[in-house]
């Protein structure tokens, strides 16, 4: 088998079991924190901001070393020792501290949390599209396997849900045991030009892409539509419950719906570089993000659980395009030394900004206008922020050729030139 051919399968496998242990963990969190644990709307809101401030502190740090590490596997290494650990501190450190007290549980779950899966996913990410760009294999391919992981668990974890949390927790922490064998069997070669280029990174050379307009003009769409996307997110799974006779019926229809969402949005994974290519990243980036405002307006006007179920199932269509337009468009207006950076600084750190700030205003306007008036609310204000964008962000050329990408090895040149990856093929076409 070919390096190829072989970092392809071992990153595809390790993406699987880790987003099982995040959808072990994450999916039902705000179920659990309600209905287990008792809180309020008020109180979700505050432990979903201190997991997103503890996000945002970990993201800076995982940007320089990401990009300071290249190739090495340094920080995948650490986020799978980390997801071990999930079982036992669902149900041995976080449930009671937050029941003994709230800032305590939300601050020490804040950092696990959000350094484990909430920046870590993004860390993850981000080297499997670096080790795609030098053995050839387009990212999206990868992360695909990652959406049937996350499917994988949510088929069952509405059921294991209603039996016993911990049981979630502890598959969690299965998963994780698989992350570092699978790990281990990588054949990444760390001593290429890039990764010469990546020893010589200093922190100042990373600070200063925070002094380009064009990183300042990408972050519009990123504080303003995807972040109120993702805060009319974090709680949707309690809404959802809620419209159906009972919550038990709700969680499980959650996890079996989930599960089918997301295995349409593997495929999803697959087609969505043949649109990217075709209408460019920056249209892709604003046509995922439409599609964003459209669910959060349509789920404050569903009336049931059929109407609730369509909305959740558009979420299948833009996470492939956003995903994809985000690695294009970064590759394209950005130099590949700094793609991590920007990556978990631009994207990352900036969601956990926005919504350490947003989540407790939602948690408030959930429990003062109920989540239909506040999703409107959220929608309208995503809308703002989505004309705005049409303004600043950098045009991203169409990109000829529509065939796949091969997983074959393409011919990469010993360094990234100024400019951006977009130079480097995979398969047929840049990233």
């Amino acid at each position: 088998m070919s390096d190829t051919r072989r970092n392809y399968a071992v990153l595809s496998a390790f993406l699987f079991c880790f987003f099982f242990a995040q959808a072990m963990t994450m999916s039902l969190l705000s179920i659990w924190l309600t209905r287990g644990l008792g809180l309020n709307g008020v109180e979700a809101g505050t432990v979903f901001s201190a997991n997103f401030i503890g996000a945002m502190c970990a993201q800076p740090l995982y940007g320089y070393l990401s990009d300071r590490m290249g190739l090495r596997r340094v920080v995948p290494a650490a986020i799978a020792f980390l997801v071990v650990l999930s079982g036992l501190f669902f149900s041995f450190v976080y449930a009671p501290l937050l029941r003994w007290n709230l800032v305590a549980g939300a601050a020490i779950g804040g950092i696990y949390l959000g350094v484990t899966f909430i920046a870590g996913s993004y860390a993850l990410e981000s080297y499997v599209d670096r080790v795609g760009r030098k053995y050839g294999f387009e990212y999206s391919r990868v992360r695909l396997w990652g959406s049937l992981g996350f499917a994988s668990a949510a088929m069952f974890s509405g059921r294991l849900y209603n039996v016993d949390p911990g049981i979630n927790f502890l598959l969690a922490s299965a998963a994780g045991l698989i992350l570092l064998p699978i790990l281990a069997a990588a054949r990444v070669e760390a001593g290429s030009g890039e990764q010469l280029l990546a020893d010589r990174l200093t922190p100042r050379g990373s600070a200063a892409l925070f002094t380009q307009p064009k990183f300042w003009s990408f972050m519009v769409l990123v504080l303003g539509v995807t972040n109120l996307y993702l805060v009319y997110d974090q709680q949707f799974p309690f809404y959802f419950s809620s419209l159906f006779p009972t919550p038990e019926e709700g969680n499980a229809m959650f996890g079996y719906l989930n599960s089918a969402q997301i295995f349409v949005e593997a495929g999803g994974m697959f087609l969505a570089p043949f649109l990217v290519r075709r209408i460019g990243a920056t249209r892709g980036l604003m046509l995922a993000t439409a599609i964003m405002i459209l669910r959060i307006a349509a789920s404050g006007l569903a009336i049931g659980p059929a109407t609730i179920s369509a909305c959740k199932m558009m979420h299948a269509i833009e996470l492939p395009i956003l995903a994809v337009s985000l690695f294009r468009y970064i590759a394209h207006h950005f130099e590949s030394r700094h793609a991590a950076t920007v990556y978990m600084v631009g994207v990352s750190f900036g969601h956990s900004l926005g919504l350490a700030i947003l989540s407790p205003l939602a948690g408030v306007g959930y429990d003062l206008l109920g989540f239909q008036n506040t999703y409107f609310l959220i929608a309208a204000l995503a809308l703002v922020f989505w004309i705005a964008s049409w303004f600043a962000l950098s045009p991203t050329p169409r990109e000829t050729g529509l065939a796949a990408p091969s997983i074959e090895p393409p011919i990469v040149a010993p360094l990234d030139p100024p400019g951006g990856a977009d130079v480097h093929p995979l398969g047929s076409v840049g990233r």
